[in-house]
């Protein structure tokens, strides 16, 4: 398919490209987005559908957490490389509070209980370890 671009052969598996149009109303406003993918599925419309929705739920369910549990959207850090390095440590935190499995409350919950309860973030931060 893409034979012509130089360096192809990383794109061997390549079957599709793939244009998706979203359109989202809020109100009476609505706006139109075209989104392209690559994708290595079989030309299945109903396939490639579902795995764009998928991989959207898994992105929107990250950015509500990173938005609800550590306030992110807040965040004021913007000299040289924070606010990289801080989401970097922001999904750190994220996947080693989903790691702990001994309290069942939400991420938000954790996040304070381990900055009130010394013994909880040892806890979680053993995550690191195991």
């Amino acid at each position: 398919m893409l034979r012509h671009l130089r360096d192809a052969q990383p794109w061997d598996k390549l079957t599709a490209v793939v244009k998706v149009r979203a359109e989202r109303r809020i109100g009476s406003e609505t706006t139109v987005e075209d989104r392209y993918f690559l994708s290595s599925l079989p030309g299945n419309a109903q396939s490639t559908l579902a795995a764009v929705r998928s991989h959207w739920g898994v992105e929107n369910g990250l950015h509500w957490v990173l938005d609800i549990a550590f306030r992110e959207d807040d965040c004021r850090v913007r000299k040289d490389h924070g606010d990289q390095n801080f989401a970097i440590l922001r999904h750190i935190a994220i996947n080693l509070l989903r790691q702990e499995k001994t309290l069942r409350i939400g991420i938000k919950a954790k996040r304070l209980r381990a900055g009130w309860d010394e013994q909880y973030l040892l806890r979680v931060l053993s995550g690191l370890f195991s």
